[in-house]
């Protein structure tokens, strides 16, 4: 008898099966390498889009789940790891800023010290000096200093006196040199003048006879 050709087509119906489940782990595959490169958000509606498969399939066949599930434990994990690692490095920075900030705070109270010092050392020389002083010698240094002020002011005031006395003298040198040239080059005219004239042969005037 004729085998029957239902067992046949029923074979290659699940080899067909076999064959398209196998394409679709072969996308989710794809699809969570590239989602894992580009630090995607790993979700199954998000692999799902990417790996042109439904959701149904994702949570229904085991192969399909354990994968997603794997890579998003694996991509929390990761981003669980970067989140610690840069609170770490955020934490070492502000320890190396506290450091400096507290060597820093040293080196200032050093210097507040050494500042007080020197003010504590000057203010004693003062007191010495004011003690050195006779009793009106306070009001004798205001008054010289006051006079000095007035005779700073007076001697600028006749400097700029000067100073304009000067530039007229300057302006009056001026034209007076102006005025030594022009008068030098009206006599050098004149004499040249003259000396043609004498150079002239004199023109006698014609006999005149007498008519007897």
């Amino acid at each position: 008898m004729p085998s029957s050709p239902a067992p046949a087509r029923t074979a290659a119906a699940l080899q067909a099966r076999h064959r398209g489940i196998d394409a679709m782990l072969h996308r989710v595959g794809d699809a969570l390498h590239r989602m894992r490169r580009e630090r995607s958000k790993i979700t199954f509606a998000a692999v799902a889009r990417r790996a042109a498969v439904s959701r149904t399939f994702l949570y229904q066949n085991p192969r399909a789940r354990t994968l997603v599930q794997q890579a998003g434990a694996d991509a929390t994990a990761h981003t669980v790891r970067d989140h610690e690692q840069r609170v770490a490095d955020v934490q070492a920075s502000w320890r190396e800023r506290a450091l400096n900030a507290e060597d820093a705070l040293k080196a200032a109270h050093h210097e507040v010290t050494r500042q007080r010092t020197t003010i504590a050392d000057l203010l004693g020389k003062i007191r010495d000096l004011e003690q050195d002083l006779p009793p009106d010698g306070v009001q004798r240094i205001i008054t010289d200093n006051t006079t000095l002020k007035q005779q700073v002011r007076q001697l600028n005031q006749e400097n700029r006196g000067l100073q304009d006395r000067l530039r007229g003298a300057r302006d009056n040198a001026r034209f007076l040199d102006k005025r030594v040239a022009d008068l030098e080059a009206a006599i050098a005219d004149g004499a040249l003048v003259s000396g043609e004239q004498q150079s002239r042969p004199a023109v006698k005037a014609p006999a005149v006879s007498e008519t007897r």
